[in-house]
């Protein structure tokens, strides 16, 4: 399939019934647009690091700018764009705030997307 150009269909007849039957499961434009934003969010490689640290443990932004070398006023802004996109949560434990993901479907994307990277 590699370096294949794209075909073009030269059929002559529709396949009215399957056309049909896949319209029918088709989700709403409203909820295309959603998973598509999501998507954009994760084609930050600063917020997949981010989202990858916090994989395995909650932290707060210090924690998160030592492991990623960068300063904490970029981690917040990035941390910002995850919750915004549900994607991580916060609590807070006196006047630190802790990151972690927001649930397991987070957790199952990510692991996913890296496993396909790390396909031959």
């Amino acid at each position: 399939m590699e370096n294949e150009e794209a075909v073009c269909c030269d059929c002559i007849e529709v396949h009215q019934d399957i056309v049909a039957q896949v319209q029918e499961h088709m989700p709403a434009e409203e909820l295309l647009d959603s998973v598509a934003e999501t998507f954009k969010v994760f084609g930050d490689k600063t917020r997949i690091k981010i989202l990858y640290v916090l994989h395995s443990q909650e932290l707060c932004v210090c924690d998160i700018a030592q492991l990623l070398d960068m300063n904490q006023s970029a981690i917040s802004h990035q941390l910002k764009v995850l919750k915004q996109a549900k994607l991580i949560r916060n609590r807070r434990d006196g006047k630190q705030v802790f990151y972690s993901l927001d649930d397991a479907h987070v957790r199952t994307i990510l692991s996913m997307g890296m496993e396909h990277a790390m396909e031959d």
